[in-house]
């Protein structure tokens, strides 16, 4: 089990818990032991669920680092491009049941799975970089394109507009809100029904589908090595 992301197997199902302080925040080690958890996941041929702390998932990279000076927060950005860029290419279903607030890089976990449940509450998921005055980075641009309603890309780029639980499956953040006790029980019963997909077919239609997502996001990380975001 790694210390800031807890790995557990039950059934086929992995589990992935963030657990990194208040807000589960993207550091270069919680995105290292994320790598690790997926590494394992994969090579137990399990379909992924990922979830965070009652009420949140994330609120996103580890502020700290980003504001350590212009290439730490390139560099920091580019590890976690690189593990969303992975995980829209797993080759197993990654499903994540988000608690709560999910905010900058964990509305971005959101838009780069497979499945997503999120709670009813007085939560906020959306992406609020612009706000706090950063320049939206060319991958999260391109994510938030594919996964995203137009309108609500607008929004949610340029705006930096916050949606609730509700407004976050009209917008295309999560596909489903349940009540907060159902989290779980609903996310293994989607994983126990992406269990019956034939594993070969999935990966290899994943990859079709994604294709040119994928290439997109190629040249966008290589190109956010070579931006400023702040």
């Amino acid at each position: 089990m790694s210390e800031l992301v807890a790995y557990s197997l039950e059934d086929g199902i992995a589990t992935l818990t963030l657990n990194n302080g208040k807000v589960n925040a993207f550091s270069h080690e919680l995105i290292a032991d994320f790598n690790r958890s997926l590494d394992r996941a994969q090579a137990d041929s399990a379909v992924v669920i990922v979830t965070g702390q009652p009420g949140i998932l994330s609120g996103g990279y580890d502020l700290k680092v980003m504001m350590a000076g212009p290439q730490a927060a390139i560099n920091l950005v580019g590890e976690g491009s690189a593990l969303a860029r992975r995980m829209l290419a797993h080759p197993q279903p990654i499903i994540v049941a988000c608690p709560g607030h999910a905010v900058a890089k964990g509305a971005f976990v959101l838009l780069s799975a497979d499945y997503r449940i999120g709670v009813e509450g007085p939560f906020s998921i959306g992406l609020n970089e612009v706000k706090i005055g950063m320049t939206m980075h060319h991958v999260g641009i391109t994510l938030a394109r594919d996964r995203l309603t137009p309108p609500a890309f607008q929004r949610a780029v340029i705006n930096a507009e916050m949606f609730t639980p509700q407004g976050a499956v009209m917008a295309g953040f999560l596909d489903q809100v349940v009540p907060p006790e159902q989290l779980m029980p609903t996310a293994r019963a989607v994983a126990q029904q992406l269990q019956k997909l034939n594993p070969g077919a999935h990966t290899g239609t994943k990859l079709k589908v994604r294709k040119l997502l994928l290439d997109t996001l190629d040249a966008a990380i290589a190109l956010d090595k070579t931006t400023a975001l702040m």
